[in-house]
């Protein structure tokens, strides 16, 4: 992408680095040239993968850490240029078996990061991960930026939280932050151990072992799901975009495709698997906000950004890279 080489040199913190999107962003910035920090607490369960870095483990330096540790961050963010928050507790399932939990890494973790750059780099730029989830069940379709914000699981309400947060620190103390709602991502290095989040990649698991695809309910919930080399692509021109900072942005295709259509597509590609329709447990239902879709006309116009990998092609990549190494994540 036209623009990515401004990297070049530039001191970059990933939170989170180890885990899913950060070690796929971590990867890309050390090809654009860029001097890489991972921060990562490895907790159990979360994604943290030090497999998923191996091409670049060399490249990168890495802190075993938390972003909660104040003496850490204190120190992580000296002199670095752009800050990519990615850490915070993901799985949505264990946000309400542990809530306090949740609320202390994503809240607090956040808070302590925001301090550590007040008081040490207030130049630095923030470019956080939130979630589709901040929306809650959707009152219009496409959703943008404008739709109320009514979460249904504490992992939604603690991620909106931090948002709110990088905002105060851009209004108060001029640190500049951007802010993005990302829809459902999929691709090589997500965890695969479970199935607590992240259900396209364990729809992939399942076609790839030639097993049932557990598709809940009757399949006909909408969701948009997006290839995680491309969220990669929209967080660097993000980052990159000066008109950018101090706004909340979703992230996504804008393409509706039902749960159903989405393990149809899986099994044909890979050749193997079979649905299952399945109940709801209790727990998935309680949190399930039905049908969701991306308005994605502001971070189109304001960072001129626009997914360009398809479906097929998504999912291609995604099961020929866990058929390769399988191994590292089953």
């Amino acid at each position: 992408m036209k623009g990515l080489e401004s990297f070049k040199d530039r001191e970059v913190l990933v939170t989170g680095g180890l885990g899913f999107i950060g070690s796929n962003l971590s990867i890309e910035l050390v090809r654009l040239g860029a001097r890489v920090t991972i921060v990562d607490n490895m907790l159990p369960r979360q994604g943290g993968n030090p497999f998923n870095i191996r091409d670049i483990e060399d490249k990168v330096r890495v802190n075993f850490s938390d972003v909660r540790n104040e003496l850490s961050m204190n120190h992580l963010v000296k002199g670095k240029h752009y800050i990519f928050h990615l850490a915070g507790q993901v799985n949505h399932v264990d946000s309400m078996r542990n809530p306090v939990q949740d609320l202390d890494i994503n809240c607090r973790g956040t808070l302590v990061l925001l301090e550590a750059l007040r008081q040490h780099n207030r130049s630095a730029r923030v470019i956080f991960a939130g979630t589709r989830g901040e929306y809650g069940s959707s009152v219009k379709l496409p959703v943008d930026e404008d739709h109320p914000t009514n979460p249904k699981g504490i992992y939604a309400v603690t991620n909106l939280t931090a948002e709110k947060m990088v905002f105060v620190y851009d209004d108060i103390y001029g640190i500049k932050g951007v802010c993005l709602r990302i829809t459902n991502t999929y691709g090589p290095r997500h965890q695969m151990a479970h199935d607590e989040y992240g259900v396209f990649n364990w729809f992939i698991r399942k076609a790839i072992d030639n097993e049932n695809i557990p598709v809940f309910g009757d399949g006909h919930i909408l969701r948009d799901f997006l290839y995680v080399d491309d969220l990669v692509g929209c967080m660097l021109l993000a980052a990159l975009t000066d008109r950018a900072y101090g706004k909340v942005f979703n992230v996504g295709t804008g393409v509706p495709v039902s749960f159903n259509e989405l393990a149809k597509r899986i099994i044909k590609v890979a050749g193997s698997g079979r649905v299952k329709f399945t109940e709801f447990t209790k727990e998935r239902k309680e949190v399930e906000p039905g049908d969701y879709y991306a308005d994605i006309t502001r971070i189109k116009k304001t960072v001129n950004w626009e997914p360009g990998i398809s479906l097929e092609e998504g999912i291609k990549r995604t099961i020929d890279y866990y058929r390769k190494y399988k191994r590292e994540y089953w």
